[in-house]
């Protein structure tokens, strides 16, 4: 019955995680400004010039704060005027609350990342890295294999030819 009771209530703490996750993300460029504000301390024009440095789109004032308010309304992010040259600026940091949201957060983005590159992967035959693109093919005994780059390859027939080797030795010792 205990473990029931543990169950029940795991589920819906995870319920209430994803349900806070997708109230907060509605649009990636969210997804990104929580993104920025994981990386440290930042003012809100910081937050729309790294946002168009990196991924070319502009983030108006009118997405960005508001946002920020609703992340402070729930305990994410707190804000506090830092004095910078002529005028003192708001900065945004991530709380305790924040910074375990966001953990959560890029757990959730990486598995979700990884289900939809996982079909375009590919093992390297000799050392298991995979590869998402630009893997190096080549024929071995007949059957083409993928390899993560040429020095692999080469590792791998030269494993290939030791192996035989010593299989070829240990048949005339019998």
């Amino acid at each position: 019955m205990d473990d029931e009771i543990k169950m029940s209530l795991k589920t819906k703490v995870q319920d209430a995680a994803s349900d806070e996750m997708s109230e907060i993300l509605s649009d990636f460029s969210q997804f990104y400004i929580v993104l920025l504000l994981n990386e440290g301390p930042i003012h809100g024009y910081g937050v729309m010039r790294a946002f168009k440095n990196r991924t070319g789109n502009t983030l108006s004032a009118g997405t960005l704060y508001p946002f920020l308010q609703k992340l402070e309304s729930m305990g994410l992010v707190k804000k506090a005027e830092k004095s910078t040259g002529n005028r003192p600026k708001i900065v945004y940091t991530l709380t305790r609350k924040g910074r375990g949201f966001t953990n959560r957060l890029f757990r959730r983005f990486s598995a979700m990342t990884a289900s939809a590159l996982e079909p375009s992967l590919e093992t390297c035959a000799s050392c298991g890295a995979r590869v998402y693109d630009g893997a190096h093919h080549e024929e071995v005994d007949g059957v083409k294999l993928g390899f993560c780059c040429i020095h692999c390859a080469k590792a791998y027939k030269h494993d290939l030819v030791a192996d035989h080797s010593h299989g070829e030795k240990g048949s005339d010792t019998i």
